[in-house]
């Protein structure tokens, strides 16, 4: 088996993957569209890459990126926030089109749950998608560029909400009032476990998959970032007696029943 890879996109969840991957023999190529980033890759035995993707194509040496490595983890987010109306799609099918020009034949796609949208109950990798936010959709149209090419090896991962290191969503929430779904389930995975599972894709052969990939712990939003926010020190969000919505509680099935995956690292820590 080939042991090099392309992971597109080091930033907080990337770059300890590919160190990760370092660690155990691979070859890695990292790309970043920080110039500052450069030299960090190559400390950490990273060949970096400085490329950005745009709706135009990929902008800089992908083409040296994607040489002589047998798969790629791509790993960029949609930026839909704000003023940013970026069209995630097209930008993601330029990269499509480098890849199928270059020799990679396996490909794993970075997702997020957000593609299931507002469904009560829960879900499962079997539960038909239904995106209601703009990302969502924009995600969900990007993961079919991939799966519906059956010239290409692709398996997609649906992390939940990522904490871990100067990550975590109670910063966010902390101190404020009126928030609402306080009895809606949390679906989070942290950073750990988000690289052993994609490293597991990689070094186990799981491809041509779709995995949710969230911890098996679901308490209510109001329960858990209460306690996470005491833990802290910090004031605590409050959340209305609202709530007739159930909301979606995430299984990994697959990974869990399927591939007997263990997840590692607590969403208590």
């Amino acid at each position: 088996m080939s042991k090099s890879i392309a992971i597109m996109g080091c930033g907080w969840l990337g770059l300890p993957l590919a160190k990760s991957l370092v660690d155990e023999g691979y070859t890695v190529h990292g790309s970043t569209t920080s110039e500052e980033k450069l030299p960090i890759l190559e400390k950490e035995g990273v060949q970096p890459f400085l490329i950005s993707l745009s709706e135009e194509g990929p902008k800089g040496p992908v083409l040296h990126f994607l040489q002589d490595v047998d798969s790629i983890i791509i790993n960029i987010p949609p930026r839909l926030r704000g003023g940013n109306r970026e069209n995630y799609i097209k930008k993601i099918r330029g990269l499509y089109n480098a890849v199928k020009a270059s020799s990679i034949q396996k490909i794993v796609f970075v997702s997020s749950t957000s593609v299931y949208g507002d469904i009560d109950g829960e879900v499962t990798e079997d539960t038909l998608p239904n995106p209601s936010t703009e990302s969502g959709r924009q995600l969900l149209a990007t993961e079919d560029i991939f799966r519906n090419d059956h010239q290409l090896h692709t398996t997609v991962v649906r992390f939940g909400g990522l904490i871990g290191p100067n990550r975590h969503p109670v910063t966010m929430l902390s101190g404020r009032t009126g928030l609402v779904n306080g009895a809606a389930p949390i679906n989070l995975i942290h950073l750990d476990d988000c690289i052993a599972i994609l490293k597991s894709i990689v070094t186990q052969g799981w491809w041509n998959e779709v995995f949710n990939a969230v911890y098996p712990d679901h308490p209510p939003k109001a329960e858990y970032y209460s306690m996470e926010a005491r833990k802290r020190g910090i004031p605590v969000p409050d959340y209305s007696e609202d709530s007739d919505q159930k909301g979606k509680k995430v299984m990994s099935s697959s990974l869990i029943l399927v591939k007997k995956y263990h997840f590692n690292t607590s969403i208590y820590n």
